[in-house]
């Protein structure tokens, strides 16, 4: 593909750390999804949106029930580290996840969603059709819940940004309990396209972070991991 081009720099702004949140928060306001994989691609997200297939996936989505589009999005940087394991029936090869243990800074996209919104991605991360929403009570009064056995299915609340909590899944275990899978090409376009997007990172910045997370190292280097983005098909949706 061609290769992505950042944003200019002034043109986005500076990427926030979610803060301790003050007093309870009700269910069912809003939130932001605090995306760290494909989902930080505008083009990738919206296909659990409104419904349709990402270019390089292996499968289509159904969409939310409320296809509105976010109501805002930020440039994030959250503590802990991304990793790549299991195996993904969508793209092939090891899948995004998140291990919140302190390590380091890792570059992630917010995206302002409904309660409902947050419960249909999730539902559909699970490969399960949109038809319920979650009950949040958990997750955001104690800053964890796990809503079921499956790869997606542990909430986090990682703070808040202008009094509203950030919340995102990942695997229930952690990083050292994982069973790591290095990604496919077509992941490492779409989370390059994403960081491209969001905090404006040259695909060569993109390919060294990404290929030296955890469970990458056995498949990728920062240079195959560079060569890999610019001949991917572009994943514009």
């Amino acid at each position: 593909m061609n290769e992505p081009r950042p944003p200019r720099a002034e043109s986005l702004p500076s990427p926030r750390r979610p803060s301790p949140l003050s007093g309870p928060t009700a269910p069912g306001g809003p939130v932001w999804y605090a995306a760290y994989g494909s989902n930080m691609h505008a083009g990738r997200l919206a296909r659990y949106l409104s419904g349709g297939r990402p270019t390089g996936a292996a499968r289509s989505y159904s969409g939310c029930r409320d296809r509105t589009p976010p109501a805002r999005t930020l440039p994030i940087l959250l503590s802990g580290t991304l990793y790549f394991a299991l195996e993904s029936s969508t793209w092939t090869g090891g899948t995004a996840f998140y291990d919140p243990a302190p390590g380091g800074d890792l570059p992630a996209r917010a995206y302002l969603l409904t309660a409902g919104q947050f419960a249909d991605i999730a539902a559909q991360e699970m490969y399960r059709e949109p038809a319920a929403d979650l009950d949040l009570t958990r997750v955001l009064t104690a800053g964890r819940d796990r809503v079921g056995p499956g790869r997606y299915e542990t909430l986090l609340r990682l703070g808040g940004l202008d009094g509203i909590p950030v919340l995102t899944f990942t695997a229930p275990g952690t990083l050292a309990d994982a069973v790591l899978n290095p990604p496919s090409a077509a992941y490492l376009a779409t989370m390059a396209a994403g960081l491209a997007e969001a905090h404006g990172w040259s695909a060569a910045r993109a390919a060294t972070y990404l290929a030296t997370r955890p469970g990458a190292a056995t498949r990728w280097t920062p240079e195959s991991a560079l060569r890999a983005i610019r001949s991917a098909a572009a994943p514009s949706a």
